[in-house]
């Protein structure tokens, strides 16, 4: 009896994964050279100096905070991690805030997959709304956080285990230089593996929820927004709910974007669309790695400000945008959005996609080792090194070599050993 209906949840299932390859079929070269064009600046573009000129407050640092964060990773996690490090040395709340909003909103592979996705105009909104966002949260700041309690925040993060987080791997060399070297290649292979191994999970994830999401019926999203009510309530209750949907989706960075398009094919508005996409700093694993880093006070009050910046930020895109005509007015369908492999020009991208894939990925095998202690790859020639027996270990920094010195001792160190390579 129960058979037709057993058959109908697998052909569901089957369904959802079948739209979630379709979906990444769809952006697989965009998310390759995204983020090799992303592992090129970082490994290319010096960031010491920016670094040390982060302290203090005003539009300097925040500017320059801003700009080594769009020079960064797009990964929610690494950026937080970095924010909290520039925090500890002296760089103000503004400017680590700033480096958090421009590290996932204004890098080159999320404006590339979105508009594989859904369009120019979101790619446009994104990187223009990025920057109001920082703008917003400057302005508001002292709303929601007193110095003092920036300053406990302060001491409570210098006292908080540091993590691991991505180095920059310097650029001593000129641009010819570069291009002719090996090592430089290396410095842009290992960044571009060591984001894709923070950030495979979250795209997996993004891509199968997308996949499911898009066996519900059209109606469903429907029941969660305003339909019919005046423009500007429906846009300001789609605007609030679209952050809402993004911190129950546990899903950041560059994972929400297929889940956007789907959320866009359904009928949220603009300004729905791109709160939802603001919103991966605030989803709820986030929140709690704020608490470990800040303190829960710190935490709540940085978490009420981002969420009221983004609702006002994607306000503000969403006026703007209509007002010269560039929000889209026709809506992709479901099977536009998941697309179907087919032989056209995707075909031919996607197999450069996976040549740069695999080339980069073959550099990190030759050159290569992970460090033991975090499982970051690193380049042996550059590599922190620890002789332990007849092995020698490789460390991507002090911090992980102090870390496996700790843990190790004399009967755990062979087998944290046994994690690295030679």
């Amino acid at each position: 009896m129960g058979y037709p209906g057993h058959m109908s949840a697998l052909t569901t299932i089957g369904d959802g994964f079948k739209d979630a390859f379709l979906m990444a079929w769809e952006v697989w070269w965009a998310l390759v050279f995204g983020f090799a064009i992303s592992a090129i600046v970082q490994a290319w573009v010096p960031r010491d100096r920016i670094q040390n000129a982060l302290g203090g407050s005003g539009p300097r640092p925040v500017a320059l905070a801003t700009g080594l964060g769009a020079a960064s990773s797009s990964c929610s996690y690494a950026a937080i991690a970095i924010a909290k490090s520039l925090f500890q040395k002296g760089a103000s709340a503004a400017s680590a805030l700033a480096f958090q909003f421009s590290s996932t909103n204004l890098v080159i592979e999320l404006g590339i997959v979105m508009w594989v996705l859904i369009g120019w105009q979101f790619t446009l909104a994104e990187f223009v709304g990025g920057l109001i966002l920082i703008v917003v949260m400057t302005v508001l700041l002292r709303l929601f956080v007193s110095k003092g309690l920036e300053e406990q925040a302060r001491q409570h993060a210098q006292h908080a285990d540091t993590g691991h987080q991505h180095h920059s791997a310097g650029a001593q060399l000129t641009i010819r230089q570069r291009l002719r070297s090996v090592q430089a290649w290396s410095d842009v292979a290992h960044n571009f593996r060591n984001d894709w191994a923070m950030l495979w999970k979250e795209i997996t994830i993004g891509f199968l929820l997308a996949g499911f999401v898009g066996q519900v019926h059209n109606g469903f999203f429907n029941a969660l927004f305003i339909t019919h009510a005046p423009a500007g309530v429906k846009v300001l209750e789609n605007a609030i709910v679209g952050p809402l949907i993004a911190m129950a989706s546990f899903v950041c960075s560059i994972g929400n974007v297929p889940l956007a398009a789907v959320l866009w094919s359904d009928g949220i508005s603009f300004a729905g669309v791109i709160a939802f996409i603001f919103a991966d700093l605030i989803v709820l694993p986030i929140i709690q790695v704020y608490r470990k880093y800040y303190g829960g006070a710190f935490a709540m009050r940085i978490t009420a400000l981002m969420f009221v910046t983004i609702v006002i930020a994607a306000l503000i895109v969403d006026v703007v945008f209509s007002g010269l005509g560039l929000v889209p007015q026709v809506r992709p369908t479901r099977s536009e959005i998941f697309g179907a492999v087919k032989l056209d020009y995707r075909m031919v991208t996607n197999g450069l996609g996976v040549a740069v894939f695999a080339g980069l990925f073959a550099l990190t095998a030759l050159r290569g080792a992970t460090d033991p202690v975090c499982g970051m790859k690193v380049d042996r020639s550059k590599a922190i090194k620890l002789e332990l027996g007849s092995r020698t270990l490789h460390f991507c920094s002090e911090h992980c070599l102090h870390r496996f010195q700790a843990q190790a001792g004399a009967s755990g160190a062979e087998d944290l050993a046994h994690r690295g390579d030679r």
